[in-house]
């Protein structure tokens, strides 16, 4: 495949800016990342029978030699119904531990930092998947993300088994040398399924109004908390959009987004990664202020932002909107920073197809920038 660098030079990609300010050091509690770059996770199925190898660790420890924070791609914890492919990593078991560990030596050698995403899949997981075609499919109200009947409602045994169960995880990751962790409450997975009222029809303490639709999610943070003490990172991705319905939302205002979040705080998030489609968005009506500056807003703790920085449009490589290649134009991101929205800024497609996007920015060297083209990875976000 020829690389390709139009995309960077099309839209503008610098207009004129100074991006100096995103290649300044950012403290994250006792941990200092080297710039403000994020890379975002992205599956890749690369992991036969769940197992990190050599490759996986040349790969990111190729992209922490530019970037200030690696987040991997979304690995299964030890619950039998999290995942649905026996390719994706787990989480669990020795020889997959090994081979996490052997990355986070690959990525500290090079000077990064690195972090694993904790992930349960939930009702998106189609019967009989592997790695445990045995178990159920699990949700918080047996109900789909289209608002069909799916999977099963969790019980209260269940949520005990999935909150130790990250638990164990994150635990695991401070053990092997991981530099804090997060955890996947974005996009319909499990977590979500349980933010959002179209999934969550519990009547329970653990549905109803916005609070207690994270009270799943506030207990896992406060468990793992209890495991890793006080200072080990704590990052907890969300979204309002879910895969295949881009207009959902879990919060309707700031008041309810508050309201959402505030466990999570209390129970002891340290760090928000807020996934948008478009990241310069409005996440409300009546304020310009995107979903990433309400939670900085909201929270007063440091928020990553992302969506779409550095290619032409959500999902698609080719589109040639002006919508589509303003998120080429990095001029709305450092306004956004200078605003004191969010501090720092996740790349996914621009660094998986270009593992030198920001050295190249950081120089000047944008017309050299290798553009994202489908088909570059095998990619599930």
């Amino acid at each position: 495949m020829t690389p390709s660098t139009s995309s960077a030079t099309d839209a503008g990609l610098l207009d004129g800016i100074d991006p100096a300010v995103l290649f300044t050091p950012f403290q994250l509690g006792n941990l200092t990342l080297a710039n403000r770059f994020v890379m975002a996770p992205m599956t890749r199925v690369h992991s036969p029978n769940g197992v990190p190898g050599e490759d996986v660790a040349a790969y990111y420890a190729r992209r922490a030699e530019h970037l200030g924070l690696i987040v991997t791609e979304g690995t299964y914890i030890d619950h039998p119904s999290a995942g649905m492919l026996a390719d994706v990593p787990r989480f669990y078991g020795e020889d997959a531990l090994a081979g996490w560990s052997r990355v986070v030596e690959a990525v500290h050698a090079v000077g990064g930092r690195i972090i694993p995403q904790l992930w349960h899949i939930g009702v998106t997981r189609p019967e009989g998947s592997p790695p445990h075609p045995e178990a159920p499919v699990l949700s918080p109200s047996g109900i789909a993300l289209d608002g069909s009947p799916a999977g099963v409602a969790a019980t209260g045994k269940d949520l005990d088994d999935l909150i130790a169960s990250f638990a164990r995880a994150a635990k695991d990751a401070q053990r092997i040398g991981f530099d804090g962790i997060e955890l996947h409450g974005a996009h319909g997975y499990l977590l979500d399924q349980f933010h959002w009222s179209v999934t969550n029809r519990r009547s329970d303490a653990y549905g109803g109004k916005a609070a207690a639709r994270a009270r799943l999610s506030a207990e896992i943070v406060a468990a793992i908390r209890a495991e890793v003490g006080p200072d080990f990172p704590i990052g907890f991705r969300f979204s309002q959009w879910k895969g295949g319905h881009y207009d959902a939302r879990i919060a309707e205002t700031p008041q309810e987004l508050d309201e959402l979040l505030t466990p999570l705080v209390e129970a002891g998030v340290s760090l928000w990664h807020v996934s948008a489609r478009r990241y310069w968005l409005p996440g409300f009506e009546g304020s310009d202020r995107t979903t990433a500056g309400w939670t900085k807003h909201l929270t007063g703790l440091p928020t990553i932002n992302i969506g779409s920085v550095g290619v032409r449009s959500p999902f698609n490589p080719y589109a040639t909107t002006p919508e589509a290649t303003a998120s080429l134009n990095l001029a709305p991101l450092l306004e956004l920073i200078d605003k004191g929205e969010f501090d720092l800024v996740a790349l996914g497609r621009a660094v998986l197809s270009d593992p030198e996007w920001t050295a190249k920015l950081r120089a000047g060297r944008v017309g050299e920038i290798r553009g994202y083209e489908k088909g570059h990875e095998n990619t599930l976000f």
